[in-house]
Order: C-alpha cells, then structure tokens, then sequence
C-alpha cells in the first residue's frame, strides 16, 4: 500500500510544461483533444482537496472562452478566404492604411476550422498551467526554488495562486449568502452577481495582505550583504551567461551559423549564468526546514511530461500532416502520435494518492 504523500511541486510543473510544449507543436484537434483529456483525467485522479486544487474548472472556463473569443475574433477580421461560405456579413470598408484588414464579410467553414484548432491549441496551453496550479502546492513551490531566484520566485508564487484564492474565496463567499438566503431565481441570480464580486475581492485582498505581513515577518527577501567584488563578480557571470545563452540560442536556430557557436556555446553559456545563480545565492540567508526530496515517483512525472512534449516535437518534425492537418482535409492521427500523448498519463499509475484531510485524520488515529 503507498503511503499518500504530496509530490514535489516542481515535478508537476515540470510535467505541465511538457504537455504545453508538447501542443505548442501541433494543431490538429484530435491530438489536442487527446492532451486535454490526459490532463483532465491526471488532474481529477492526482489532486488533493486543498484551495488551490478547485481552481482547475476556472482554468477550464477560460480555455473555453479562448475558444469562442478567437473564432469571434476570426469573423471580425476575416479574410477573403476561399471555401464554403458558411454566412455572409455586410463588410466594412477600411481605409488604406488598413489594408489587407477586412471587417466582416464572407465567413467561410476553412476560416472556422483554423481559428478552432488555434484557439484549442491556446487553450490547451492555458489549461495545462491551470492543471500545474491544481495539483502543485505553491508555498512548497516557492520553498524548493534556488536562493538566487527566491525574491522572483516569491512573486511568480503569489502570481500563480491569484486564481485558486479567488476560487477558494468565491466559494465560501457563496456558501454564506446561501445560509443568509440569497437571491432566487434567475434575475436574481444575476443581481446575486454583483453581491459575489465586492466580497470576493475583498478577501482576496485581505488574505494577500496577511500573506505579505507574515512572509516580511518571517524576513522573507531580506539578502544579506555583499562586497562590492562579489557584487561585480555575479554581474559578470550573469552577462556573460546571458549572452553566451543568446549566441547559442541564435546558433542553433540558424543553419548557416558556424556549428561551434551552437551547441558548445549554449553549454557554456548555460554553466556561466549558473555559476551566476550560484554565486548570487549566497548573499540569501535562509533555512529549510524539512526539504521536499525527489523520489522515484516525482522522476517518473517529470520525465513523462519531458517525454510527452518530444514525442510531438518528433511527430512536427518528422511527420507535419499528423501534426499541422490544415483545413482542407480530414485530420487524421498515429500510433507514434497517440503514444507520444498518452505517456503524459503515467502520474495517474505512479503517483501516491495525494494527501487529504480525511487521510491526514486517518493517519494521525
């Protein structure tokens, strides 16, 4: 029997960035429609019943919303595609400087079709982070990053806990107007609407403000101090890292580039802007108490999302009908690309069962 236990949070944000990856490099929708099941179905079998984890439906809903606002987009700025014209529009004459721009008009089945599979693939990607947020715990995310990182990571942890706060908030918001007996009916529903914003706002707000009053109580982005030397001796290494990581970066993108700039200036870059972090990270004092440790579990979910995102790298580059079907033809899908997806499904067989307070009681009896 496996002992339930939370995972490493980089270990789920590692894997989620590996599915986004991994949509980034196609557009078709069957394949899409596979990745959002696999995140769904990880999601609703992998996170506990803390706040953050019920923010993953409002991440649902904004993908949703992605979709409709991109294909509304599509019919504002169509094209004069050729195709099966699904419904005409009065067009809008532009002037010149706008050209090339047209406002409604023709709206054909070709122009629906590629603003779906664009707003999917978008969407899939927002929701992938939304499924980082539901099942990584964010105050152990900003615990496990490096000290050269900790007062940005601070900010990205309070960043990315907005949404489930104001999920968590908006739910016991409504549970109280319910016990007062709020507005019935579908009127009142939506005049209820403006009764949730106010107090969940306010919350929020409140709950933020305790959060930064208890981190700068506990001395939270406090560096200690540095010599000038060492000052100049991190910038250095920052610089040069950064530009060493560029040229590579340039390189590898450009064929003609001379190969010795490519990948062996990437590594060295890389090892430059490390030692950087590295150096910079001892003017932070901080301790860990009890520091999250990677076990097998955490390797295996990040290496299936890692595994995920190039294996559809490999379907773009080696088979670009699978990945980018168009909209002239019936998208069609592979075993290679169909494994390439579904092994971002491995946490929901590898994973301990995450830890919930009725487990917790049950541990503690």
């Amino acid at each position: 029997m496996r002992i339930p236990r939370d995972l490493h949070p980089v270990s789920w944000w590692v894997w989620a960035i590996g599915l986004a990856v991994g949509a980034s490099f196609t557009t078709n929708p069957f394949l899409l429609a596979l990745l959002l099941a696999v995140v769904t179905l990880t999601v609703l079998t992998c996170r506990s019943d803390q706040p953050w984890a019920r923010s993953f439906r409002l991440y649902v809903w904004l993908g949703v919303i992605v979709v409709v606002v991109r294909v509304l987009f599509r019919i504002l700025l169509g094209g004069d595609v050729e195709g099966h014209v699904l419904f005409t529009l009065p067009s809008i004459p532009l002037p010149d400087l706008a050209a090339g721009i047209d406002l409604l008009g023709p709206f054909t089945r070709e122009e629906l079709l590629a603003a779906t599979y664009e707003g999917t693939r978008l969407a899939t990607l927002l929701i992938a982070a939304g499924a980082a947020n539901a099942l990584a715990n964010p105050k152990r995310l900003m615990k496990s990053l490096p000290p050269a990182l900790y007062e940005i990571g601070t900010a990205m942890t309070v960043a990315i806990s907005v949404v489930p706060q104001l999920a968590d908030s908006a739910a016991r918001v409504r549970a109280a107007q319910q016990l007062r007996g709020g507005p019935e009916g579908r009127f009142g529903k939506v005049r209820g609407v403006r009764r949730l914003v106010v107090p969940i706002l306010e919350d929020s707000f409140d709950r933020s403000l305790a959060l930064a009053a208890g981190m700068d109580a506990r001395g939270y982005g406090r560096t200690g101090d540095a010599t000038p030397k060492e000052r100049r001796i991190t910038g250095t290494l920052m610089i040069v890292g950064l530009i060493g990581v560029a040229v590579g970066v340039y390189a590898v993108l450009d064929s003609s580039a001379p190969r010795l700039l490519a990948l062996p200036m990437l590594a060295l870059g890389t090892a430059t802007a490390l030692a950087g972090f590295a150096v910079a990270g001892r003017r932070v004092g901080r301790t860990r108490y009890r520091p999250d440790r990677w076990r097998l579990p955490e390797v295996l979910v990040a290496t299936s999302g890692v595994a995920a995102g190039a294996g559809l790298w490999a379907v773009q580059h080696w088979d670009v009908a699978i990945a980018h079907p168009g909209v002239l033809v019936m998208p069609s899908i592979t075993v290679p690309a169909v494994v390439a997806v579904l092994v971002g499904v491995v946490p929901v067989w590898v994973t301990p069962p995450p830890m919930t307070a009725q487990r917790r009681e049950e541990a503690f009896r």
